[in-house]
């Protein structure tokens, strides 16, 4: 159905292939897929697809019309900027060439039927289609990396929290990951130093939760009850204190941020982390 240039001497004697001009205002994948979904309809149709992107300028149109206009070619256009499809609609009809407007009339009608403006920004269901897949993905890693589970990738996270535990280190994780970021956690445990992969990571991308000695003892000791735990030295103060001494030493000497979440949300401490966070590729995340 459509052209190649590699053909045979047969297919050399047939007439011309007729050109269809693909033009989007992004990458046009939509109007890629509409039309090769249109021509396979047509068996004995032969086309010649002719892909316009990132078309964003008068300038650009008036050039794709003309060219378009020597080639009798169709002008098949998925152009959200209202301005870009009217010009592409006058300059087709000043040339004579036919041109159809696949993205204006939903446009048009969704407009009407939620009483709203569209945005008429290129490439959005691209970006939101790639955000989705990402939070995906980070979410998996995020239970991939967990409390210290697969150390040897570190390297791959975009933050990793440490802290002793209870200090809310796997739900801050997983609010990080749902927000597309990719984040890990490791525990910070007496006597046992912390893996050698942790050591080696940027400052920049460690983040230590510290929360205060009452209200550890308080979490500690609920989940002693629930899970009907015995007496340990998990839920002793003295225990407690020296645990938050040995992780602010750890931090302190390695030069990670310290984040103190006696008090807060997950929200809260979220945010204060994504404040020092680099932000390039972070424009969807909240």
């Amino acid at each position: 159905m459509f052209s190649n240039p590699s053909s045979s001497n047969k297919e050399s004697n047939a007439p011309s292939p007729l050109s269809i001009y693909i033009v989007s205002d992004a990458t046009g994948g939509t109007a890629r897929r509409v039309v090769r979904s249109a021509l396979v309809q047509f068996d004995v149709a032969r086309a010649n697809l002719v892909e316009r992107s990132l078309v964003n300028t008068p300038e650009r149109i008036r050039a794709i019309v003309k060219e378009a206009a020597k080639e009798k070619a169709l002008i098949l256009h998925t152009l959200v900027s209202s301005n870009l499809r009217r010009l592409m609609l006058r300059q087709s009809r000043l040339l004579g060439v036919d041109a159809m407007d696949l993205m204006g009339p939903v446009l048009d009608r969704l407009s009407v039927f939620f009483k709203m403006t569209p945005k008429e920004e290129p490439g959005l269901y691209k970006h939101a289609t790639e955000g989705k897949t990402r939070e995906i993905e980070a979410v998996d890693f995020a239970f991939h990396h967990d409390d210290g589970q697969g150390s040897d990738e570190l390297d791959k996270a975009e933050v990793v929290l440490v802290g002793v535990s209870r200090s809310m280190k796997t739900p801050t994780m997983l609010y990080l990951a749902y927000h597309g970021w990719f984040a890990a956690n490791v525990p910070l445990i007496l006597e046992i130093p912390p893996p050698p992969q942790l050591l080696g990571l940027p400052k920049e991308k460690v983040f230590c939760l510290i929360s205060d000695e009452t209200n550890l003892l308080t979490m500690r000791n609920s989940r002693a009850k629930a899970y009907k735990l015995p007496p340990s030295p998990y839920t002793s103060p003295e225990y407690i204190r020296t645990e938050l001494a040995y992780a602010r030493m750890v931090c302190r000497d390695n030069n990670w941020r310290t984040v103190e979440t006696a008090g807060k949300s997950i929200e809260e401490i979220s945010r204060e982390i994504i404040e020092f966070l680099p932000q390039s590729g972070a424009s969807n995340r909240t």
